[in-house]
């Protein structure tokens, strides 16, 4: 049976409802169920979604701000289309913060956090044997954002807090190309040992390589879809 591309909403918890309609419209496009170019109808995503146009039309703005929605005069929201600028950019980024954040890491981490890692990099080999993108992208998730919080600088985690969204989108489709899982297998344990043998300057040589394949990754993703 077919996944629905937008979940009702449930009044299960504190949260405001546009709060909840936004974060279910972001995640519907970072995990492709919106797909780029797609038009975005309010009455048609306010009835999938069980609520009124109000807090739709108010998602749709803050959206937009994020850079997931573009509005076409006369024509309405339309669900934003990845560049290669777009992803050039964005892993430029994040190669740079990646590779800080691992060196760091090497000289900070304490041994309860690399005992972390070390655990994480088993999750990731059971997901990754099952084929379940949303949970390797979850786990792949948290692997690097161990090594964020091992780095203990906080102004770099709240960087990359601030980023997460963009860096979502591509993660996900980065990781659904056939062997990437894997090869990003390989390459986390790699930096795991790294850091666990305090090599700072591997450390951030590794996490660099390894964001630039999950560019090209992303960049060959792109290169199939406009085939």
């Amino acid at each position: 049976m077919e996944e629905p591309r937008l979940i009702p909403i449930r009044l299960d918890n504190y949260k405001p409802l546009r709060e909840m309609v936004f974060e279910s419209l972001r995640e519907a496009i970072i995990q492709g169920r919106l797909k780029p170019g797609e038009r975005l109808m309010e009455i048609q995503l306010a009835d999938e979604m069980g609520v009124s146009r109000t807090p739709i039309r108010e998602a749709i703005r803050k959206l937009e701000l994020e850079g997931f929605v573009v509005m076409v005069p006369r024509k309405g929201a339309y669900v934003a289309g990845i560049s290669v600028k777009d992803i050039v950019d964005v892993f430029e980024v994040r190669a740079a913060l990646e590779a800080l954040a691992a060196g760091l890491a090497a000289e900070r981490i304490t041994p309860d956090e690399l005992e972390e890692l070390e655990r994480s990099l088993v999750v990731i080999s059971e997901v990754s044997s099952k084929e379940d993108i949303d949970a390797i992208v979850a786990t792949d998730t948290s692997f690097h954002e161990l090594i964020y919080r091992a780095s203990r600088n906080e102004r770099l985690f709240q960087i990359v807090i601030h980023l997460k969204e963009q860096i979502q989108r591509f993660r996900t489709t980065s990781l659904s190309q056939p062997g990437r899982s894997k090869d990003a297998l390989e390459e986390h344990r790699k930096m795991v040992e790294a850091i666990s043998d305090r090599n700072a300057e591997l450390a951030q040589s590794l996490a660099r390589e390894h964001i630039e394949n999950a560019e090209q990754s992303m960049l060959n993703a792109l290169r199939e879809d406009k085939q």
